[in-house]
């Protein structure tokens, strides 16, 4: 089917709260993820391997590690004028107030969408982790011949009271919400789960600036909970369902419509467990549908020597004699002798020097484990040099500034 022209905010002003001490200095978006990614990059590669190359990325809280993250990495073309990657702080067009919701932040560039007059306007999030082939949702909408549609995840009954649950009818039209509801309703042909909404959008443009407007009188500011529950009763409001998403190159051992929320310390940590073992959860490794990473000019990654399992080891890393154990270390890590790390993610420029031990914990960029010390093992003492996170893992958080070459450094 021929696609019409199409327009993408992706809304990236997140603050992350749950997510400190990652986010003490960027916002939710920005915090790095895997070995050479940011959480943004995975909303942005589904955009671009669907073909959509209009985006303009809405940034607020903490915004400039990420403005300098999309001018680094996410230049698509100096050639054709509708292929870019733009970031878009607050214009503060309406007085001195920062984007209210999500609903504000689009109609805050409303003319953004007015200069390009696209057909569809795409409104996604940036927070999540996971592959999407967004011009199959544009296909449903599209047929359904509808106003707005709603990505909808159908999640276990008695997990889906956690969530805002979307109701359908058989057509998929949705005719109510539900927000965190005891007793969610189900899918009608599926009694056992339901829908959650994905916080994801595709609006007729007409109908989206006409919407916009309305709730700006109302001084309504939120898609999920205003701007669409009132578009509900025209009838022109459907849900897609993510489970129908294909993704050429998924594995058969990958978890079918993988989607994370890595909104908490423990889901990040999870989420990156996922993706370890030689048939993980969420396969980085797909050449059909690649997650577009950082660029990185340095050197490549040298082992001198090591006990490694199991783990994803980045570019420009440097490993003496250590012991590495279901982990994630990314680039520029320098790992000294007799270092032991398990079930840990160590961010970028990080020296972890002899004799250190770490088990299940995550450090921040621009660190370094002092000689001998240990963290993982004693929560009580930790909780005086570090962040414990209620499920137990420690975070060291990211230093101010860069340390000190280190003499293993390449």
């Amino acid at each position: 089917m021929a696609h019409p022209k199409v327009l993408a905010f992706v809304l990236a002003g997140g603050r992350g709260e749950r997510l400190f001490p990652l986010t003490a200095f960027r916002s939710k978006p920005s915090v790095p993820f895997g070995g050479r990614y940011r959480i943004v990059d995975f909303a942005l590669s589904n955009l671009v391997n669907s073909h959509i190359y209009s985006i303009y990325l809405l940034v607020q809280y903490k915004s400039q590690p990420l403005i300098e993250h999309v001018r680094q990495n996410w230049v698509l073309s100096s050639v054709v004028k509708d292929h870019f990657v733009t970031a878009v702080p607050p214009q503060m067009r309406m007085g001195p107030e920062w984007f209210q919701g999500t609903a504000d932040a689009v109609f805050q560039n409303i003319d953004l969408i007015r200069q390009h007059n696209p057909r569809l306007v795409i409104v996604f999030g940036a927070d999540h982790i996971y592959r999407m082939d967004i011009r199959q949702m544009i296909d449903f909408h599209l047929e359904k011949d509808v106003f707005v549609t709603v990505a909808a995840r159908p999640v276990p009954v008695e997990e889906a009271s956690a969530f805002g649950v979307i109701v359908t009818d058989g057509e998929k039209r949705i005719v109510g919400f539900q927000e965190k509801p005891k007793r969610p309703t189900p899918i009608p042909d599926n009694p056992g789960r339901a829908y959650v909404s994905m916080g994801n959008y595709i609006f007729n443009k007409d109908v989206l600036l006409d919407a916009l407007a309305k709730a700006q009188r109302k001084k309504q500011h939120d898609f999920g909970a205003h701007v669409i529950p009132d578009l509900v009763e025209t009838g022109k409001v459907f849900a897609y369902d993510f489970a129908t998403n294909i993704i050429p190159g998924t594995m058969p051992y990958e978890e079918k419509g993988y989607w994370r929320d890595v909104g908490t310390i423990k889901a990040y940590f999870d989420a990156h467990m996922d993706m370890l073992g030689e048939t993980p959860l969420f396969e980085l490794n797909n050449a059909l549908w690649p997650i577009h990473p950082s660029s990185y000019e340095g050197p490549s990654t040298k082992i001198l020597r090591g006990d490694i399992r199991n783990s994803i080891i980045a570019e420009g890393a440097v490993i003496h004699k250590s012991k590495i154990r279901n982990s994630v270390i990314r680039s520029g890590v320098i790992i000294e002798d007799n270092v032991s790390v398990e079930d840990c993610i160590i961010m970028d420029h990080t020296v972890l020097k002899k004799d250190c031990s770490l088990r299940r914990v995550i450090v921040d960029k621009l660190n370094m484990i002092n000689e001998g010390e240990q963290f993982g093992f004693e929560p009580e003492k930790d909780r005086f040099r570090c962040h414990i996170d209620s499920s137990g893992i420690a975070v060291i958080p990211k230093r101010g500034r860069p340390i000190k070459a280190s003499k293993f450094s390449p």
